[in-house]
């Protein structure tokens, strides 16, 4: 059924329906990106594919064939140079309450309240800690990097660990469901340039893993002994009490089978 026309064009309904996805879709993906390099890339991108569209209308061939050959190099490099940001865009996809509730199979409410005390211990100790709570991507590599362990969950293990005169408090605990998987884990650094100067490596560190998985990673701050969570390769909070700590972790933590 048409709707009206544009010049020689038949506009339907279902044109219109088309563009508004294709619209909500380019919406979704710039807000992801936008404070990040590939938000910056992604604006060079459309600026191409809108005047690519206006060359060809006003018949300049020449110029319209010039942005089509640039067009295809910006496409390449942009998933070559942005790898990262792409993977994190799909966890995010995945990690949307739609797919969620699909693939969801429990949460552990007990680990949670864990977490929460251990984190409130170790602020008040000024001990810092980076706890790990891995979701559906794998994080075996992390794993071996340090002590396997394969431990329940509790507040004074947790505390235990991340004790100053441990062997292991300089490294990340990897939890998964119930179980302390490792300690003593060692994460990749984020290269981001938006992390505030007084974040020291525990806070880099959170970014780093947080880029590339899905994980959720709590950061107590030695220095200051702050609270801080990190996902989707940003701060979610920064200086959490224990009421907000435990609301977020009830929010985003469920049981994942990732090895």
């Amino acid at each position: 059924m048409t709707l009206f026309k544009l010049g020689f064009l038949s506009i339907t309904l279902l044109d219109i329906l088309d563009l508004l996805i294709v619209t909500i879709i380019f919406y979704k993906v710039y807000q992801y990106f936008k404070d990040t390099r590939a938000g910056q890339m992604l604006i060079g991108v459309i600026i191409l594919l809108i005047s690519s569209f206006v060359f060809n209308a006003f018949g300049l061939s020449a110029t319209s064939w010039l942005v089509n050959q640039f067009q295809t190099v910006w496409g390449v490099a942009f998933v070559i140079l942005f790898q990262p940001e792409i993977r994190r865009l799909l966890i995010y996809v995945g990690q949307t309450r739609f797919f969620r509730a699909i693939f969801q199979t429990g949460s552990s409410p007990r680990s949670l309240e864990s977490v929460v005390d251990a984190s409130l211990k170790l602020s008040k100790k000024r001990w810092g800690g980076l706890i790990v709570i891995q979701r559906e991507s794998g994080l075996r590599s992390y794993k071996e990097s340090g002590v396997f362990m394969k431990a329940e969950v509790s507040s004074a293990l947790l505390v235990s660990i991340f004790n100053p005169s441990s062997t292991l408090h300089d490294g990340a605990v990897i939890m998964q469901n119930t179980l302390v998987e490792s300690a003593g884990c060692i994460l990749p650094l984020t290269e981001s340039n938006m992390i505030l100067p007084e974040m020291g490596t525990r806070h880099r560190a959170a970014l780093g893993l947080t880029e590339e998985s899905d994980a959720i990673v709590v950061v107590i701050s030695e220095e200051r002994g702050k609270i801080s969570v990190a996902e989707d390769g940003r701060f979610s909070h920064l200086d959490l009490d224990e009421m907000k700590l435990r609301r977020f972790l009830n929010e985003r933590l469920f049981i994942s089978s990732g090895e």
